[in-house]
Order: structure tokens, then C-alpha cells, then sequence
């Protein structure tokens, strides 16, 4: 599920002329010696102003995504007036090969953006450092401290954890007469069909690279297969539970199909990172599955929307589906590792950490964390401080390989290549634990 960066400038100097040899060797030394200090800047230490360099990646804070992190940053530097921080923003598709090949090199940033599947890549192959230690690590919340461990020792901050659920049209509602968000099955479907019969596209589930597909069949899982056993990802890994009990959920995404709501076979051919995202915000369907952190474009946008739990039950009780998202870790061959620390520490305070949150409209991985919500994301957000909310496994099954598994099998299912009988079979056949 990933979600998801300007490079640095660099001035140099301009050498001026001199006469004489002794003016060519004082000119030389002073050339080399700004080299040398260029050079340490470069790679984390003490600048030419006295100032230890920190340097920083991350695939949030561009154009796209800016999510208030130069704010933050700015904070940093106002707290901490002995630090001069430089932050490099990648792009997220070009981040991994970017910072891995780096890291092999021994000269990437001081601190690097993570996610739980880096976690668990560079903390095993010792690229991160341990932060076990760290003040903030006993605050983070239980459930999220194993995608921030790998074996059992923490190599990264958690910054948020994000809903990946359903936007709702409320004009288009309110033009079909709908009043209010559906909060069950039933009203959901009736929602569905008014929209339907007022010439309204029901719900986009854009498909064409498996994304969605995969989002959605977990959105309705989250409240069909978690209430009645919220250790399935656990059970499963250890043999001892079957993607049988996901039949339901397979069959209420099925039924969208069987009652005219959407047409599959059209979905696999729309994209759903461009055109998807951008055909809801034209107000092109009624109800869009995406990720919480398209609502800050939404609103900018002027979209009056609503991002809701998926109203999967009989009972207004559905679960939130929730994906940890970013993290900081500390290149464990930092020269600053002092400044990286106080860094990612700062990240981890409240006051700090809310700015990020309401940008990318997440809630906190930390147990005395704010959990900030607007008009649009009320209802999510009251999910999880109720504590009905489920957290996407990508640390087990469904890490980069398994996740790609359940998209191909979505896709099969929506191309009718297989029955949900089949497809409960697969999945159960293909994911299941190697060791």
C-alpha cells in the first residue's frame, strides 16, 4: 500500500587571481581547504559556520505532497540553532533505488524517510541504527511497535498511521437525496442505488495496477473478518487461519457488480493514481476508494466530501482500515548521530508531529499522540478513538510480495477468471508462510 519527493544546490566559490608564486600557493591552500570543509558539510559534521550539517531524505514535503514538513523543519532549526538541517526531497518511485544504492555506498543522509518493508530490508542488513533506547519508544502504541522492530529491537519513529477507505461525494448525495454518509450495509446500498437512479456513477474503484482492488477487499474486511477475529493476521502466519472467512467480504465487493453499481472489466482500464484520483475530484462518482492523504488535495480542491470507515455491517460499528505509514531511521553510518537523534525526537512530539497528521490527515502511532480530524474525516477518526479500527499487515503477508498477490487475485476475480471458492484457495495456497 504505498502511499506516497527537490534536490540540494550548491554554491562554489569563484577563485580570484594573484600574483606571484607565493600568491598561487596561498590561493591553492585556501582552495583546498574549502574543498575540505565542503566535503565535511556534505557528509554530516561541523560547517563552515561552526554548525554540525544534518542531512535529510524523504519522499513527502514536494510540490505534490508538501505536508507541512518544511514548517517542521523550520521549527527544528529555530529549537535547535546549532544545527543546520538540509533536506532533500525524493521522489517516492525513485526513493528505494536512490537511498539503497547509497546506502551500499556508506554516504547516504543522517536520517532517511522509512517505511515497515525498509525497516525490516536495511535494519537487517545493519544499515539502521538501533533506537531501543530512544524516550519516545515507549509511547508508541503496542500494535505498531512491530513494524517499527526487526527482531525485537526499534530502527525507526513511527510518523503516522493513515486510513485507506472510503471518500464520499456529499454534493452528489445531496443531489440524489441522500442526507447523510451511509453507516451501514444496508444504507450504504441504498445510497448506492439512489445515486444510481439520479444518473449518478455509484462508486469509482479504479483498478488498472491491482491497487484498489487490494484496498478495497481490505476495507471490508477490516469489519467482516476482524470483529469476529482481529488476530487473523497472527493466526494466519502461524497455519493455524484460512482466507476462508473472507468469503463474505469477496462476496459483498462481488455484489457491487451483480447490482449494477460498477462494472469491473471497465475498472482495470482506468488508472488509479492519475486518472482515479483525479475523475472523483471532478465529482465524476458518488463514493472513491483512496487514501486519507488525497483529502488535503480534496479540500484544497474545493471538494465537500467525506472520508468514512467502509459500511460493511448490518450494525453503524464498521471498523477503520488503517496502514502505518512513514518513519524516520538513523543511518547507522552517521558522523552526527547526536543531531539525527534530537531530529527524529523532535518528529516524535506532539506539538511537532500535528502539524504533519493534519496534513496528511492521519492519526498518531503514539498512545498520548492528538489524533486531529476536520468536517471530512470526523467519522473515521471517532472509529479509531473508539478503538474499531484494523491495521493493514504489511510487515507479514502482506508485505510488498503478498500484497502484489492479492491484487493479481482481485483482478482475476473481477475478470471472472475464478470464484470466490478459488480465489480463497489461492490465496490461501500463495501466501501462506514459507518458514
Amino acid at each position: 500500500m504505498n502511499h506516497s519527493t527537490r534536490p540540494d544546490r550548491r554554491d562554489v566559490a569563484r577563485s580570484g587571481s594573484t600574483r606571484g608564486r607565493r600568491g598561487r600557493l596561498i590561493l591553492g591552500a585556501v582552495v583546498a581547504l574549502s574543498t575540505l570543509l565542503t566535503g565535511c558539510a556534505s557528509t554530516g559534521a561541523s560547517g563552515t559556520d561552526d554548525k554540525t550539517v544534518l542531512k535529510v531524505y524523504g519522499w513527502k514535503g514536494g510540490d505534490a505532497e508538501p505536508a507541512n514538513v518544511k514548517e517542521i523543519n523550520a521549527a527544528f532549526e529555530k529549537a535547535n540553532p546549532d544545527i543546520s538541517l538540509k533536506y532533500e526531497f525524493i521522489p517516492s518511485a525513485a526513493y528505494p533505488q536512490r537511498v539503497q544504492s547509497e546506502l551500499l555506498a556508506g554516504n547516504t543522509a543522517d536520517v532517511i524517510m522509512t517505511d515497515s518493508a525498509k525497516v525490516q530490508d536495511w535494519g537487517s542488513s545493519g544499515y539502521l541504527e538501533e533506537l531501543s533506547s530512544q524516550p519516545w519508544v515507549s509511547g508508541v502504541r503496542k500494535e505498531i511497535k512491530p513494524f517499527v522492530e526487526n527482531d525485537g529491537k526499534t530502527y525507526a519513529m513511527p510518523m503516522e498511521v493513515i486510513g485507506i477507505s472510503l471518500f464520499a461525494n456529499n454534493a452528489l448525495l445531496q443531489k440524489a437525496g441522500i442526507t447523510s454518509t451511509p453507516a451501514t450495509w444496508p444504507e450504504f446500498e441504498a445510497a448506492l442505488q439512489k445515486a444510481k437512479d439520479a444518473g449518478i456513477t455509484p462508486i469509482s474503484l479504479p483498478n488498472k495496477g491491482g491497487w484498489t482492488g487490494d484496498a478495497a477487499i481490505n476495507a471490508i474486511a477490516a469489519s467482516l473478518v476482524y470483529k469476529d477475529n482481529p488476530t487473523f493476521d497472527a493466526d494466519f502466519v502461524q497455519g493455524k487461519a484460512s482466507f476462508s472467512s473472507w468469503k463474505s467480504s469477496l462476496q459483498q465487493l462481488m455484489d457491487l457488480q451483480s447490482k449494477g453499481f460498477v462494472d469491473f472489466k471497465s475498472e482495470l482500464g482506468v488508472d488509479e493514481w492519475s486518472t482515479g484520483i483525479s475523475d472523483f475530484q471532478a465529482g465524476k462518482s458518488a463514493f472513491y476508494v483512496q487514501g486519507a492523504w488525497n483529502q488535503s488535495t480534496f479540500t484544497k480542491a474545493g471538494l465537500d466530501d467525506s472520508f468514512i470507515p467502509w459500511p460493511a455491517t448490518s450494525k453503524a460499528d464498521s471498523n477503520a482500515n488503517l496502514f502505518v505509514g512513514t518513519m524516520l531511521s538513523v543511518n547507522a553510518k552517521s558522523k552526527v548521530k547526536s543531531a539525527a537523534e534530537k531530529y527524529v525526537q523532535f518528529w516524535s512530539e506532539s506539538k511537532n508531529a500535528s502539524l504533519y497528521l493534519e496534513a496528511e490527515n492521519a492519526v498518531s502511532p503514539f498512545t498520548n499522540g492528538e489524533n486531529p480530524s476536520g468536517p471530512a474525516t470526523k467519522t473515521f477518526v471517532e472509529a479509531v478513538n473508539e478503538g474499531r479500527y484494523r491495521i493493514l499487515p504489511s510487515n507479514t503477508w502482506l508485505d510488498a510480495a503478498g500484497e502484489k498477490t492479492l491484487q493479481e487475485q482481485i483482478q482475476a476475480l473481477w475478470l471472472g477468471q475464478q470464484s470466490i471458492d478459488q480465489t480463497v484457495n489461492n490465496l490461501d495456497e500463495k501466501l501462506k508462510p514459507t518458514k
